[in-house]
């Protein structure tokens, strides 16, 4: 697989092309079904709205991705295969579906390591307890693992992204958390549903390697893009270094 490419593909068929027991870390957040389901008129965040300007049925039933039927058991077993041994899985989730990352992870011989929880600063609507958090389940493949800044909190206080160019995207100070803390400089970071492409950004700016990858042609586009705006930034930074 070559590394520092974000490839266009279904992630069963990419993984599956991935040497056993080559990657250092993975840092996902996979399509899976919404709180939101059931809303009438909103969507969520803005995206999957009608020509009348209403939520579409795949959003009101908490689906915003043309492929949210994948199920975690599905994947999680090539992800343990991949992964090298004693090395950490970060896997991103909301309430309703915390059970089936904890029980599709541990089926697949990962070991719970934690549970973090993204205090995000802004909510969604709800008819109950306004939603102002996500989870992340910290698997671990192996023996412990200690993280790299034994400092860090289970409750991570990072403000989450209003203006998004995809639905689910995630602010890179998060995942670039999650980078520093379970890989070193030099190590391959995977990420099977890129999306934006922030994991990866992650990586490419924590002086790590990247792979990945995503279904949605639109996404992959998108996430090369920012990849190559932060390329061309270096470059420019770099020049007005060397000129006296």
């Amino acid at each position: 697989m070559k590394l520092n490419d974000i490839i266009l593909g279904d992630c069963l068929d990419v993984l599956a092309n991935i040497r056993s027991e080559s990657i250092d870390l993975v840092v996902t957040d996979p399509p899976y079904k919404l709180t939101q389901g059931g809303c009438k008129s909103q969507a969520i965040n803005g995206h999957f709205k009608t020509s009348e300007k209403i939520a579409t049925d795949g959003a009101k039933n908490g689906k915003i991705f043309k492929h949210n039927e994948i199920d975690f058991k599905d994947w999680m077993p090539e992800i343990y295969r991949v992964l090298k041994n004693q090395t950490h899985f970060y896997c991103m989730c909301n309430a309703k579906n915390l059970q089936s990352v904890l029980n599709a992870g541990t089926n697949a011989k990962f070991i719970i390591q934690t549970v973090l929880v993204w205090s995000k600063g802004m909510h969604t609507p709800s008819q109950y307890y306004l939603p102002n958090i996500e989870f992340v389940v910290l698997f671990r493949k192996g023996n412990a693992k200690y993280i790299n800044e034994m400092g860090s909190k289970a409750l991570i206080e990072i403000n989450g992204i209003r203006n998004k160019k995809h639905p689910s995207e995630k602010p890179i100070e998060l995942f670039s958390l999650f980078v520093r803390n379970s890989s070193n400089k030099a190590d391959v970071v995977l990420d099977p549903f890129c999306g934006s492409g922030t994991v990866c950004l992650a990586a490419l700016k924590d002086d790590r390697h990247y792979i990945g990858y995503d279904i949605e042609p639109s996404y992959v586009e998108l996430a090369n893009q920012r990849i190559q705006n932060h390329l061309n930034q270096l470059n420019i930074f770099e020049n007005k270094q060397l000129t006296p």
